[in-house]
């Protein structure tokens, strides 16, 4: 099992804090980097110029960001070598049927909608780490 990062896409700061803290109140304890919009998501995963750095064990991926949408963003880490069997798990407070069809025929390995409760958030967001970073068998690199 990878000791891996969890990459936070997320532009709402309230949403980033109560997954961060979700995280860490289920006791996983892997570095957190947060960026706040699909670009610089795509830079951090998929970089033009020199070393990139080592893959997240899971991408936690917004649907609306600024710059570049997460569907988007998913769509470009499907079609490189390097990122096509990360984890990447789409937290999103959209319910609507094309977001889900366009995220599914992308590949998505989840999607879940982001409760409105606060403890539901925090629960859900539980579930994913310890299912993503300890349940789950990593894809080969």
């Amino acid at each position: 099992m990878s000791h891996g990062s969890i990459l936070l896409v997320e532009d709402d700061p309230d949403d980033a804090h109560l997954t961060q803290r979700a995280l860490r109140k289920a006791g996983i304890t892997r570095p957190i980097v947060h960026v706040w919009d699909g670009e610089a998501a795509l830079r951090y995963l998929l970089p033009q110029q020199g070393d990139p750095p080592a893959l997240p064990a899971v991408v936690l991926l917004d649907l609306k960001l600024p710059k570049v949408d997460g569907a988007e963003v998913l769509q470009r880490i499907r079609t490189s070598p390097r990122t096509r069997r990360l984890p990447v798990v789409v937290l999103s407070s959209s319910r609507e049927r094309r977001d889900l069809e366009r995220c599914y025929d992308a590949g998505v390995s989840s999607y879940i909608c982001k409760p409105m409760d606060i403890e539901d958030f925090h629960e859900v967001v539980r579930s994913l780490g310890l299912y993503w970073l300890t349940l789950n068998e990593e894809p080969p690199t």
